[in-house]
């Protein structure tokens, strides 16, 4: 957003260049406060955007000297606006996204306004990545040769052609979008990896918008936006919901963070990664605890690291829990905008001193090669124990690090066929290896020591079997470019890592079949079998349903277990089944080997070459129709598009809120559930309630594609919410996507029992423990809830984006009282629950509970901000957005 009329700071904008006085910035410096210079690069970001926009109505003088006091407000609860530049979408979120603005233009012009008016102000990116599946890969393509031992598939082309079979009513709709909007940018399917084509292509580090340079920022709805802070570009992940109204000019309300200073020394090994570093990363601040904080790098470790390098660890803030990470411009950050072609003017930003909330340190000497798992991103293991590690999760109670599996069925050994060829299974066994996900493909250093890997293991004889599933999915055209013509994709290709598509793939769970004979075995044998990816997120359930066990690791090392076959192997001290003799430190490439083909190979052009033509290389995207009105004309017959019902019935008068009487609990869960528990993204299994509802439309199984692509039909949507098979329900005490339905004591699909309290006009509460809503923004685990008739959340804590979310739909998250669980308070989850909302209400208050035991007991009430307490009087943020361009 550029600079606002009657803005009481104009004072300080000044030219860029005194021979264009056209072009402008506000010159931050001219406020002549000593508090400027000590505050956080990060909070100058804020500063900056809040002193261009104030306008003493969104953004008021008082919100520019809360931000310049920050060494005393960011302990004391101050809620400040912030107005990115830009916001960023992918098609998993950017649909539903896009689904609402259609439904609120329809929802304003019932109430009489102009539905025009529902049109992004805040120009806004939408990258289609998140649709293709890896349904072809080297067990399912057809192969050719090509003159020597090393063939090539039609895997890429195969899955591309089926993602637009399957999507094109999606694309359509999407495509609709951007011709109906203003301010909205598609970027079509087959060109990458949301972050990594934000980082290469669509990142500007320096804004330029009428007139005005100021600091490029952005939201995105994907929590792994902050991959963006290793450039000096500040972002972070938001709902669904919340990205909407920024679109729609709504400042972000948010709470002034405190600043975690992360100082990096030392000089890492030569034989260490940069996914091993961020696995490192991950669990210290899990450790020191920064949810909620803005994370600043600096140091003398800092300048060691690549830009790619940086946006790793960025990435993986959502894993440790910061709401952003953020690494300030240096001179690595201007190189690498020369090497992008995206060189332009900017000032240097990282000057050595600065206030801090608190700093910590990692001597980079101290990371060693490591994986996380086998079911959270934080759980890191070096591997020299990842041998004993899985051992003894195989036998630990059920959770995190255990499966409790008997120990006389620890040796279980399941035969099979493959291709006319006998195989054998095991605990530990890996079935799929995935070269994957925004974390790891953006890096040069990591794809071409996979790729150097590969080369060495072909020349040592070694290979992978056949049925495991390899694939290769590269964040952008640039990463199969420098594969290509370093020499390293034919060896790849070799050990079965083609390129499968460009998007992300297996970490958001559109892994696609395996092998049946492969299935047939996992299940005889009730095998905990083992997935390696180079992603982001393993949560039970999300990579692949038959995979219990799943592994982060860094490209090489997904394919080094490959090799192996299984996660039981200590690579120190065993040596591959296929040639003996051979260890992994025989064929693992040094940093200055990966360093010397990354200097000669990634180069400008190939990135010039790449993204001139970014916007219309997709032929089918460029021939696709799509209508052009201003209103949507919703097809009754779809299962992809539906007018969803959030704003039916939609006045302009308000209605008071009401306290929640007898409430029944729909679920009783434990820790860490997941947006991936509350609403899966992938495959639709053929038991379930969506699935019976879209056998009920005409669909077969094989039509029924993933949850991620339905979530602009809501009637899916809902009947997949909780609908995740590893959803641990306390009135089950088992994993099931079931509830019991209480006053019948039936057990029932979690709809169908949501479906009969809603029949009954009967609200529902969810009760829950710590770190509610981790991992994915998905605005679904908030809107799933509320269609089921959840009317609040009763929890020990949330993850920051989906407590948003909560709020934007008007579903209140209560939080347990310091010291108070529901074991403590004795709670089951049988009784009754009714929660007293009182008037006038402030932010953070506390409420009461009554139990129809007679007990009652008090909980802190959620809505943090003014700002998201006018949103919940509204009923969320969309009814509230849809008043307001109703008025006049």
């Amino acid at each position: 957003m550029s600079a606002t009329v009657n803005n009481p700071f104009q004072h300080l904008v000044e030219p860029l260049d005194p021979k264009d006085p056209q072009q402008q910035f506000y010159n931050l410096a001219k406020l002549g406060d000593p508090r400027y210079d000590r505050l956080p690069f990060s909070i100058r970001v804020l500063l900056e955007s809040a002193v261009r926009n104030c306008d003493e109505f969104l953004v008021k003088r008082s919100d520019v000297e809360s931000i310049l006091n920050w060494k005393q407000t960011q302990t004391q609860t101050v809620e400040v606006p912030f107005r990115p530049a830009r916001v960023i979408l992918q098609d998993f979120t950017g649909v539903p996204a896009v689904v609402d603005f259609a439904a609120m233009r329809d929802a304003v012009m019932k109430l009489g306004g102009d539905p025009e008016k529902i049109n992004p102000v805040c120009p806004a990116d939408l990258v289609i990545d998140h649709s293709i599946q890896v349904d072809f890969n080297r067990n399912s393509a057809q192969f050719k040769h090509t003159g020597s031992f090393f063939f090539r598939s039609d895997s890429l082309q195969k899955n591309q052609d089926l993602e637009f079979d399957r999507n094109k009513e999606r694309f359509q709709f999407l495509k609709w979008g951007s011709k109906a909007f203003r301010n909205m940018r598609i970027i079509p399917p087959g060109s990458g990896i949301v972050h990594q084509v934000n980082l290469e292509y669509l990142a500007r580090v320096v804004f330029k918008y009428e007139g005005y340079f100021y600091p490029d920022s952005l939201v995105g709805t994907d929590s792994h936006t902050t991959m963006i802070d290793g450039l000096g570009v500040l972002g972070w992940g938001v709902g669904g919901i919340e990205a909407e109204a920024v679109m729609l000019g709504q400042p972000i309300s948010m709470v002034l963070p405190e600043v975690v200073g992360y100082k990096l020394c030392g000089t890492p090994d030569k034989l260490i990664t940069s996914t091993d570093i961020v696995l490192t990363v991950t669990k210290h601040l899990r450790q020191v605890g920064v949810v909620g904080k803005f994370v600043e790098f600096f140091g003398p470790g800092v300048a060691q690291l690549s830009i790619a390098d940086r946006a790793t660890i960025a990435n993986m803030c959502p894993e440790y829990g910061a709401t952003a990470a953020f690494f300030p411009v240096d001179d690595v950050s201007i190189q690498y905008l020369e090497q992008t072609g995206e060189s332009q003017s900017t000032e240097m930003l990282n000057k050595p001193h600065r206030s801090l909330s608190k700093v910590v340190e990692l001597d980079l000497n101290t990371v060693v090669p490591c994986c996380s798992g086998p079911k959270r991103p934080q759980d890191r293991i070096p591997v020299s124990d990842m041998k004993e590690d899985f051992e003894t999760c195989l036998g630990a109670k059920v959770g995190f690090k255990g499966f409790q599996v008997a120990p006389e069925r620890h040796s279980t050994a399941v035969p099979f066929q493959f291709n006319g060829q006998e195989y054998t299974l095991n605990h530990g066994s890996v079935v799929i290896a995935a070269i994957t996900s925004c974390t790891n493909t953006s890096n040069p250093s990591v794809m071409l020591g996979a790729g150097l890997l590969a080369k060495k293991a072909v020349e040592c004889g070694l290979s992978v079997k056949p049925y495991i599933k390899t694939s290769l999915s590269p964040g952008s055209g640039v990463v199969t470019y420098y594969l290509k013509e370093s020499g390293v994709m034919d060896y790849l290709f070799k050990l079965g890592f083609e390129v499968v598509g460009y998007g992300c793939m297996t970490c958001i769970g559109n892994s696609g079949p395996l092998p049946e004979p492969v299935v047939e075995a996992i299940t005889q044998g009730d095998l905990v079998a083992a997935g390696v990816l180079s992603g982001n997120r393993n949560f039970e359930g999300r990579v692949h349903p038959n995979t219990r066990a799943n592994y982060l690791a860094s490209p090489p090392l997904v394919i080094a277990y490959a090799i192996a076959g299984t996660v039981r192997i200590d690579f120190e001290k065993d040596h591959g089944e296929s040639v003996p003799g051979i260890f992994l430190r025989d064929i693992w490439p040094t940093r200055e080997e990966i360093q010397a083909v990354e200097r000669t190979y990634v180069i400008p052009s190939m990135f010039k070459e790449v993204y001139e033509k970014i916007e219309k290389v997709n032929e089918r995207w460029n021939s696709l129709v799509a209508p052009s009105d201003k209103l949507y004309t919703w097809d009754p017959k779809s299962t992809y598009i539906k007018s969803p019902p959030f704003f039916d019935g939609l006045t302009m008068k308000l209605q008071p809120p009401k306290s929640i009487h007898d409430a029944y609990v729909l679920l009783n869960l434990g820790d860490s559930v997941t947006t991936d528990h509350i609403s899966p993204a992938g495959n639709i299994a053929r038991n379930s309630s969506a699935a019976r509802h879209l056998t009920s439309r005409g669909l077969t199984p094989r039509d029924y594609n993933s949850y991620g692509s339905r979530r602009g039909n809501d009637a899916v949507m809902a009947r997949g919410t909780f609908a995740n098979i590893r959803l641990f329900n306390k009135f089950l005490n088992k994993q099931a996507p079931q509830t019991i339905h209480l006053p019948t004591g039936e057990t029932l699909d979690v709809f169908d029992a949501a479906e009969r309290y809603q029949q009954a006009g009967v609200p529902l509460l969810v009760l829950a423990g710590k770190e509610y809503g981790s991992g994915s923004s998905r605005d679904w685990a908030a809107k799933g809830p509320f269609l089921l008739g959840v009317k609040a959340v009763l929890a020990e804590s949330y993850e920051r984006i989906h407590r948003s979310n909560l709020v934007g739909m008007g579903v209140i998250p209560l939080e347990y009282l310091p010291g108070n669980t529901a074991d403590s308070l004795g709670l089951t989850g049988r009784e009754r629950y009714t929660v007293i909302i009182p008037e006038p209400l402030t932010p953070r208050m506390t409420v009461d509970v009554k139990l129809d035991t007679g007990k009652t007991f008090q909980v802190r009430m959620r809505f943090d901000t003014d700002v998201e307490l006018t949103y919940f009087h509204h009923g969320g943020i969309l009814n509230y957005m849809i008043r307001k361009m109703s008025e006049n």
